[in-house]
């Protein structure tokens, strides 16, 4: 076949239009952005990824990791991938999200976003509490192991709330309505002296007064621990969890599925405590955050509403 010199230049002409275009498309990586990108220690943040190819090469799978933790991704009705992490509580610099993006065509995408841990001074909380002494003396060894082991088993629940999806439809709701006796990250001071920061918020109310699920989601661990007492922790998936710590009564077993609001424990004085209160705590993964967080964070931004997260194969 004899091809005339016009019909080669007109063929290598398309060939390399072909060539820029498709360089040009693979140019355009996915947008990623954190909010806030200037967090406090202990503070959730909200990660998305904006596709800037869209149907050209989609997106069929989306992952990544921050602070140690897996970051689970879902899309939302405009296409956009959004994700929740966590600041660590001893954070003092910067962290960095990495996320990777694999298309239809097998390319896999790599960004980073990076957040500013802002500087939080710890203030002493304004109440002298006063506790028994057992609690501030120097622990002895099989002491320092049980609480060791008890501090484990609750990293363990908290790994295992990344191996299902968001189970909570609605917004995150308070677990008392009544006053917050002791705020997320204040320095707690028990007979005189600085012990401990205080890694939660707690809710002033008599023993035996109800306390409720923060949202829907699975009992993990009932049980009673030396400086927590009696407890509660709740998997809501997604990596999220709750704690309620000091109760008189728990009113739920290991296993449970407890609908948002129900009532799940009694105010107790139970464990290390200066009198009858709720603590309430949270995690994302293994990592300890500030509960208020989460009551912040709108369904209809994250939350098992939105659409399954993208799995290889997907269209």
């Amino acid at each position: 076949m004899v091809y005339t010199l016009h019909y080669l230049m007109s063929r290598l002409t398309s060939l390399f239009a072909l060539i820029a275009t498709a360089g040009a498309v693979r140019a355009q990586t996915p947008a990623i952005s954190v909010v806030p990108d200037n967090a406090l220690p202990g503070s959730i943040v909200r990660l998305s990824v904006t596709d800037g190819l869209g149907r050209a090469d989609s997106i069929v799978a989306i992952s990544g990791t921050m602070a140690g933790e897996p970051l689970r991704f879902l899309v939302s009705d405009s296409g956009q991938f959004r994700a929740i992490g966590a600041i660590p509580v001893d954070a003092s610099d910067s962290l960095r999200a990495r996320v990777f993006v694999t298309r239809a065509s097998g390319v896999v995408d790599t960004v980073h976003a990076s957040v500013t841990v802002a500087h939080a001074e710890v203030q002493p909380t304004e109440t002298k509490l006063a506790v028994a002494e057992r609690f501030t003396q120097p622990l002895d060894a099989k002491t320092q192991a049980r609480i060791a082991r008890e501090n484990e088993r609750a990293r363990a629940v908290g790994r295992r709330a990344h191996d299902s999806p968001p189970l909570w439809t609605e917004t995150f709701l308070k677990p008392r309505d009544s006053r917050v006796t002791s705020e997320f990250g204040t320095g707690r001071m028990f007979n005189g002296r600085v012990a401990s920061r205080h890694l939660g918020v707690d809710y002033a109310g008599a023993s035996g007064a109800e306390v409720r699920a923060a949202n829907r989601g699975v009992v993990a661990l009932v049980d009673t621990f030396f400086l927590a007492g009696r407890l509660v922790y709740i998997d809501h998936g997604g990596g999220v969890v709750t704690g309620y710590f000091h109760l008189t009564k728990p009113l739920v077993a290991k296993g449970d599925t407890v609908a948002r609001g129900q009532v799940i424990g009694q105010v107790g004085a139970t464990g290390r405590v200066t009198g009858p209160h709720l603590h309430w705590t949270a995690r994302y993964g293994t990592l300890t955050v500030n509960p208020l967080d989460l009551i912040s964070l709108e369904q209809a931004w994250y939350s098992g509403a939105l659409a399954k997260p993208r799995s290889p194969g997907a269209s």
